[in-house]
Order: C-alpha cells, then structure tokens, then sequence
C-alpha cells in the first residue's frame, strides 16, 4: 500500500505506538505518514455509521485523520511530527468540542 524509499542520510529512527502496535518512524515524519508506513490506514471512526475513515489530503484541510495524541483528542495526524515514545490511539465516534476523548460508541 504505501511503501517508503530508502535514501541515504535517512533520518534517525524513533519508537512509537499506533493503535497498540509498537512501531518505528522517521524523525519528521507526521503522525499519518507513520500509520501509513505502518499499515494502519485507519485513524478515526465516523459517529453515525462507524466507518473508518483516514488520511486524505496530508495538509490539514480536510479533519479525516483525527487522532488521539498522547490522551488528547482531534489532533490532526498529518499535522503533527512523530516524537520518541509518543501514543497514537484512533478516535471512535464524534469528537469531543473540550479537547477531551469522546465516550467509545458516542453517537
């Protein structure tokens, strides 16, 4: 599906979790390229069918890559550089306007 280039003079690597899974990402790379890498193509639900939505434009226009960051919702993968030891979870359901995690099954 999505296939990284080996380059030389890569970027170091860093240790993250997706989705429970432990994996390894680029420094500089965002938060969706890694579940990409990773494949993990899906980083949210949607409230009313729960059909899993991800990535789709990479640039911050579109909100389908909404993820949990570290425990606080609505993050924007595609915005947000992966760092050492952070914790990506996908978002269930509807977003929470508080910035906090939306109740699992929320409608």
């Amino acid at each position: 599906m999505f296939k990284r280039s080996e380059q030389a003079g890569a970027s170091r690597a860093v240790t993250l979790r997706l989705a429970g899974k432990t994996v390894n990402a680029r420094e500089g790379d965002s938060v969706a390229a890694a579940m990409l890498a990773a494949g993990l193509a899906g980083c949210r639900s949607t409230p009313v069918s729960g059909a899993p939505r991800g990535p789709y434009c990479l640039m911050g226009v579109c909100f389908e890559c909404l993820v949990q960051i570290d425990g606080v919702a609505n993050q924007q993968a595609c915005l947000v550089p992966v760092r050492e030891g952070m914790v990506v979870e996908p978002q269930q359901g509807k977003r929470a306007l508080d910035g906090s995690a939306a109740p699992q099954g929320a409608a």
